[in-house]
């Protein structure tokens, strides 16, 4: 499929996805989709819940923590304990404990960052219940703190944002569930692995050599992975890996799998506050950083590699290496900043192998806060603080109280969304100072020079956005490494996440005032242009001076960018 046919195709699949499963979103979390009621009962018993009892802002993240914490402490337990646990087909032992940390905090907070290779580390267990059941509960608690702030908006003087329990009880069975059960079965009719069995030995007739093809539960973790922007691989060549992702329908599905959700919810939430063209703009502004970002990755990807091209005595050759050669350069180009710019990580080449230019795009699209259009619901509670922010700035110019939908931003608003905007530029920058400065940060890159920083960047700055995708190159499973890079994606997690949730329950507190002649439109060209200058900006102050000291650096000394 050429280029033109494949974004037309995608962007038909999405804009019937966004207006479809969008409004599908809407009806989910408003409880006017019962159909799965005998089951969504049995869940609120079991939990002790009482589904018409809404929370406070305070008490909904309570709840969001606590089960936070003991998934963490439940997937923990598994990986330490899989070797005395069934369902071991090679006899695994247990993951050593700062790994287990690493890979307990990754999952739960939709990271999937995975220091480890899937099928030599992981039982057929561990890949269900430590790996597979998070994919789940990670992604419902992600979109559920997005509708908690949309509820915030929508709603006047309410002291309440809704029920954490119910949010991501009815978002995993009404929609998590369902949608990944039904892909998981078009996977395995392309080819996709889904099975219990051992691992397959086979012999070359003509060399006597022996090859051990693992096996596993893969197309039904594949499709989880991709839904909810997790990314965690079954093995771990990723999305490269042919029982992954077999033929040129499965690798186009993951991409329409992994942005369908964060594309759609801009639909919901422009639906729930009665605003659709609000929601339409926030799609515009999500769009126009992920095309730029997807042409430039691609230009810089199909030009010639001057190097290669010494190497053949002036014959015009392309990088080539690292991409997925089935598909091609652009599908590889397309898979790989779809999924750095949805916090999903799941790749299908190698960024390590990528140009400096194509590899600062993917690093790019992380550093602006992935918010094009970013993961299951932290795209959109993050670009609507980026929104916030935007009309306080557009305030000050005019001498107004700035306004947005219908709530005036005061002191306390502005400073919640301050803080969801810059703790992932604080958290990454300090975290990669530190591992810079030590011996056992330093250790860890492959190259040396620019090339080696952007590794140790990258890695940081992946953890830091719960993004999961691996530049590559860097010997991560350390205990230094396991250990800060698990507290990295908590602080992006959950620093980001709880002023969101104070966000709302401030918002929903507040009335709703009406417009008047001096009101900024929040669905014009204007605004979307100042949202989309603050976001550059945010980023570029924040990380053009390390982008400076790898990428940029490594590219310049090549004397050219593409």
């Amino acid at each position: 499929m050429n280029i033109a046919l494949t974004i037309l195709a995608l962007l038909i699949v999405l804009g019937i996805s966004w207006r479809y499963l969008g409004s599908y979103l809407e009806a989910v979390f408003e409880g006017r989709v019962k159909f799965l009621s005998f089951i969504e009962r049995r869940f609120y018993k079991l939990l002790g819940v009482d589904p018409e009892a809404e929370q406070s802002w305070q008490s909904y993240a309570r709840s969001l923590i606590i089960f936070s914490v003991l998934s963490i402490a439940f997937c923990y337990g598994i990986l330490r304990l899989q070797a005395h646990l069934p369902l071991n087909q090679s006899h695994l032992p247990g993951v050593p404990p700062a790994l287990a940390w690493n890979t307990a905090v990754s999952f739960i907070t939709n990271t999937n960052w995975q220091n480890y290779a899937g099928e030599t580390t992981m039982t057929y267990l561990s890949q269900m219940m430590a790996l597979v059941v998070p994919q789940f509960t990670s992604a419902a608690v992600g979109i559920a703190a997005a509708i908690a702030l949309s509820r915030g908006f929508s709603r006047k003087l309410s002291k309440t944002i809704g029920n954490f329990w119910v949010d991501i009880t009815r978002v995993i069975i009404y929609v998590l569930l369902p949608v990944a059960f039904i892909a998981a079965i078009v996977f395995m009719g392309q080819g996709a692995v889904q099975t219990f069995s051992h691992s397959v030995t086979i012999r070359n007739a003509a060399t006597g050599f022996k090859q051990t093809i693992p096996l596993g539960p893969v197309a039904s973790l594949e499709t989880i992975k991709q839904f909810g922007t997790n990314g965690g691989g079954y093995f771990n060549a990723n999305g490269a890996h042919p029982f992954e992702d077999p033929t040129a329908m499965t690798a186009f599905l993951s991409v329409v799998l992994l942005l369908a959700i964060p594309v759609s919810l801009t639909y919901t939430f422009g639906k729930m506050i009665k605003r659709k063209r609000t929601g339409l703009l926030l799609l515009a502004t999500m769009a126009f950083f992920f095309f730029v970002s997807l042409g430039v990755a691609t230009v810089a990807e199909k030009a010639p590699s001057p190097v290669m091209s010494a190497a053949t005595h002036g014959q015009v050759v392309h990088a080539f290496e690292g991409k997925e050669s089935r598909f091609g350069i652009f599908d590889s180009v397309l898979y790989d900043v779809a999924s750095t710019q949805t916090s999903t990580g799941s790749i299908n080449s190698q960024l390590d192998s990528y140009s400096p230019v194509g590899g600062a795009v993917a690093l790019g699209g992380m550093m602006l806060g992935e918010v094009s259009p970013g993961g299951v619901g932290s795209g959109l509670y993050t670009i609507l603080a980026f929104a916030i922010v935007t009309v306080f700035i557009a305030g000050l110019m005019v001498g107004r109280t700035p306004e947005f939908l219908g709530k005036k931003i005061q002191a306390k608003e502005i400073k919640l969304a301050s803080i969801a905007v810059l703790i992932m530029p604080i958290v990454v920058l300090v975290a990669t100072a530190i591992a810079v400065s030590v011996p056992a940060g330093r250790a860890g890159p492959l190259n040396a020079g620019p090339h080696g920083f952007s590794e140790i960047l990258y890695a940081i700055t992946s953890q830091g956005n719960n993004n999961g995708s691996a530049f590559g190159g860097l010997s991560g499973n350390t205990a230094f490494y396991n250990i800060i890079g698990g507290v990295v994606m908590l602080l992006g997690r959950f620093g980001v996440m709880i002023p969101v949730l104070a966000l709302s329950g401030s918002l929903a507190a507040a009335p709703i005032v009406g417009e008047t002649d001096g009101t900024l439109k929040t669905d014009s060209f204007l605004f979307g242009s100042l949202l989309v200058g603050v976001i550059v900006i945010v980023g570029a102050l924040s990380f053009f001076p390390v982008l400076s000291l790898g990428p940029i650096a490594e590219a310049l000394s090549h004397g050219r960018l593409f």
